[in-house]
């Protein structure tokens, strides 16, 4: 019993948000979250990536020990993602984005944070941050076939992250106004990215669902299986390793769909749009489900103990 009390205490925030986005937004299917994309994407994400790096005790060589485990994280995504789109007969190169960038954001941070505290917030915000970046490099790359690392200077989230290792490299104390600003900020990112969520998902649709839940399963399920096999390559233990669980865990990333609208075609929008919508589905079953659930700590604490 008192698993699923901590389990509600965890979820109930997270699901209990984006409800509210998933209402606004069958309220209104013109609503427009065009400022909440803009202020996550310059604002929010490097505040957040700033104050969950620099002020939640985390140490330089944390920081840079799960950045490294994020990006092998990441290239078993890829692996993974070139394989099921080779079987699927799709492109490898446009519609690879969902499957190597997870949720860390929208749904990632606010799980941590809830079962971990500001420690794990801290971990949660190392991986996220080399997801965000890769999110509006990478993935543009990816999205328009085309290699510009101009866009890696202009990307706000690529300096949040400098100042960051700067910070805890040189072990500068933060400015008490500079705590209370990025606070401020990350907290009003995370509601807003949550609701925009909500919102998102009353308007994507499912235009394949065979293919959509073939790809879920490379993104929820064998997402999953690369972190755990993370965890006990390196014998990682402790909130740190259910941290980076939970990361590889998540569902496709919103921001691949707005990626996506903005330099692929119409075809394979809608398939970026399908994955997101079946993998959040799945991912929501799998929270809901209770014996789905306790197999999950039952693993989790094997790797913590």
């Amino acid at each position: 019993m008192e698993i699923y009390l901590k389990l509600f205490e965890v979820l109930f925030p997270v699901f209990f948000i984006i409800g509210i986005g998933y209402y606004l937004g069958k309220k209104n299917p013109k609503l427009d979250t065009t400022f909440i994309a803009n202020f996550a994407a310059n604002i929010g994400s490097p505040a957040m990536v700033f104050y969950a790096v620099t002020t939640t005790g985390i140490s330089f060589n944390i920081f840079a020990e799960y950045f490294w485990y994020s990006l092998i994280a990441i290239l078993g995504f890829a692996i993974t993602g070139i394989i099921f789109l080779k079987f699927l007969n799709k492109d490898i190169v446009t519609e690879l984005p969902p499957f190597i960038l997870p949720n860390t954001g929208n749904m990632g941070l606010p799980l941590c944070l809830f079962a971990y505290g500001t420690q794990g917030l801290g971990i949660a915000a190392t991986i996220s941050s080399l997801v965000i970046l890769f999110h509006f490099t990478l993935g543009v790359f990816l999205a328009s076939k085309k290699l510009d690392f101009n866009l890696l200077f202009k990307s706000p989230p690529f300096y949040a992250i400098i100042i960051s290792v700067l910070f805890l490299y040189y072990e500068i104390e933060v400015p008490v106004f500079l705590i209370n600003t990025t606070m401020m900020l990350t907290y009003a990112a995370i509601f807003l990215i949550l609701m925009s969520l909500g919102i998102a998902l009353t308007r994507f649709k499912v235009f394949s669902f065979k293919s959509a839940l073939i790809s879920s399963i490379a993104r929820v399920i064998i997402g999953p299986i690369i972190g755990f096999a993370i965890i006990k390559t390196f014998n990682l233990s402790g909130f740190a390793a259910g941290v980076l669980l939970i990361q590889c865990s998540m569902p496709s990333a919103v921001l691949t769909y707005l990626v996506g609208s903005l330099y692929s075609s119409k075809k394979v929008v809608d398939s970026i749009a399908s994955m997101i919508v079946v993998s959040t589905v799945y991912v929501f079953y799998y929270c809901s489900n209770y014996r789905i659930l306790c197999f999950k700590i039952l693993l989790l604490s094997s790797i913590l103990l």
